[in-house]
């Protein structure tokens, strides 16, 4: 487990424990806790919008501009007052002791069959991700991907891992950082190799392969300013062909006033026809 991520695990239970202090397992007597202080004030605006003659107030939406001066002096206020509080909290050791004892524990995932080979996702206890194993013939387990690897920081997190249907190729979506916007990376299965350069700038989408031929995938056009909060409306279903560019990929549907603020996704039938 990632020190970043332990650290919001510590978090919501140090919340838990203000809020239940007599339900806690844990000693929470006066002189374990941390000293208590006001949270930094945030600025009120007067933003009011009018909804059919309905005056709701929006006094925090300057927030909303994660790129303004302002905001990154809030966040940077509203983290310093966290760590002071996190860092003087004399119960934090004894806590993370107590996680990680309950979190490193081996598990494993259900296989399943893809193509000729089956697979399944294991964790040996403290590993930010599972790690997706494939069985050969003689009844070995080997890496087959291992997201773990994908960065150095942890911070690249792999979901969506969808195979052709001979098995054949596998797609998978990479996220760095959280963020809803991916990239699609293709490999050859039997030799590990990716094939193609990745796609970019997908967002909201699933893999839907027709036969190993290409998928489609769902995306958005990429906004100009801020990818985190500028406003994306317009979903839009591609079809990406193996070997071709992802600038010839077909747009399938979207793309027009009519069919804002929806999401657009594709399945194929386990024929391929439909």
């Amino acid at each position: 487990m990632s020190p970043h991520r332990l650290i919001m695990i510590c978090t919501m239970l140090l919340s838990l424990i203000a809020c239940n202090p007599e339900d806690a397992s844990i000693n929470t007597s006066e002189e374990n806790e941390a000293p208590q202080s006001s949270a930094p004030a945030t600025i009120e605006t007067d933003t009011i919008d009018d909804y059919f003659g309905t005056a709701v107030k929006d006094p925090y939406r300057w927030l909303e501009d994660d790129l303004s001066p302002d905001t990154t002096e809030w966040i940077a206020t509203q983290n310093q007052h966290t760590r002071d509080y996190l860092d003087d909290f004399t119960l934090r050791e004894e806590i993370s002791e107590t996680l990680y004892r309950l979190i490193n524990f081996e598990r494993e995932g259900a296989p399943f069959f893809e193509g000729d080979s089956a697979y399944f996702y294991r964790n040996t206890g403290l590993q930010n991700q599972s790690v997706l194993y494939r069985i050969d013939e003689n009844g070995e387990d080997t890496v087959f991907l291992d997201p773990n690897t994908f960065s150095d920081d942890g911070t690249v997190s792999m979901s969506g891992v969808s195979f052709s249907s001979d098995g054949s190729l596998v797609a998978y979506q990479l996220s760095l950082g959280g963020s809803d916007w991916r990239r699609i990376e293709v490999r050859d299965v039997k030799t590990g190799a990716l094939i193609d350069t990745a796609l970019e700038n997908v967002k909201f989408s699933n893999i839907a392969w027709v036969g190993s031929s290409g998928f489609y995938y769902s995306s958005y056009e990429k906004p100009e300013g801020s990818e985190l909060s500028e406003k994306t409306d317009q979903h839009l279903l591609f079809f990406h062909t193996i070997g071709q560019p992802q600038v010839s990929d077909e747009l399938v549907f979207g793309g027009t006033d009519d069919e804002k603020s929806r999401y657009v996704s594709a399945s194929v039938t386990q024929d391929d026809r439909f």
